[in-house]
């Protein structure tokens, strides 16, 4: 099929589209157990970054899994089809000259890998939201952890299926920080790349 396609000339550069917005454009990925606080920071951010003009777009499991992903279940083989549809999706945007928020469980160091050489090494910046798995169960903020002990949910990340622990994140916040403290953590590594050159 890809035999047939020819790439199209675009008129606008993804340079030009920074330009206008007045900032870089890349990703943040939020990786981390269910319940970890993925999702709470990077809202948390968007809004920091919104009250500093910055472009931005939070993708997560609401927003995807309900739509462009909603035919994919949780096996390894599906895990892995939805992160790569991420990192898909994530390039798109960056070359929109936004800066993407991406808050997912991705598990697998192989498909962050991925997800990284999709959009570019220079636009991927990982943070580990290391929560550990007694306070996310602690938590439960969806009620899976309890669903997944009574045997409920198969492939839970944490219970029945493993998570990888990023072998070199950029950013590690943990649930000893507060949501102000691990935003203000994150702000200050990704400050400098948001200026152009």
């Amino acid at each position: 099929m890809t035999k047939h396609l020819t790439d199209h000339k675009y008129k606008i550069s993804k340079e030009e589209r920074q330009k206008l917005n007045g900032h870089n454009s890349f990703l943040v990925f939020f990786t981390g157990l269910s319940g970890s606080g993925k999702s709470t920071l990077a809202n948390a951010l968007e809004v920091k970054l919104n009250l500093m003009h910055i472009h931005t777009y939070v993708l997560d499991g609401d927003n995807i899994r309900r739509g462009i992903n909603k035919n994919l279940g949780f096996s390894p083989e599906d895990r892995s089809e939805n992160n790569r549809r991420i990192g898909e999706i994530s390039k798109l945007f960056v070359d929109a000259g936004l800066v993407v928020l991406a808050a997912f469980v991705a598990p697998y160091e192989k498909d962050r890998n991925f997800i990284r050489n999709t959009v570019g090494l220079d636009n991927y910046i990982e943070v580990f939201v290391n929560t550990s798995l007694e306070e996310c169960e602690r938590r439960d903020v969806k009620g899976l952890y309890k669903k997944a002990r009574q045997g409920k949910i198969k492939n839970m990340t944490g219970i029945s299926a493993p998570y990888e622990i990023p072998e070199n994140p950029d950013v590690v916040v943990s649930h000893v920080n507060t949501v102000t403290e691990s935003v203000a953590i994150i702000l200050q590594h990704i400050k400098g790349k948001l200026d152009l050159k």
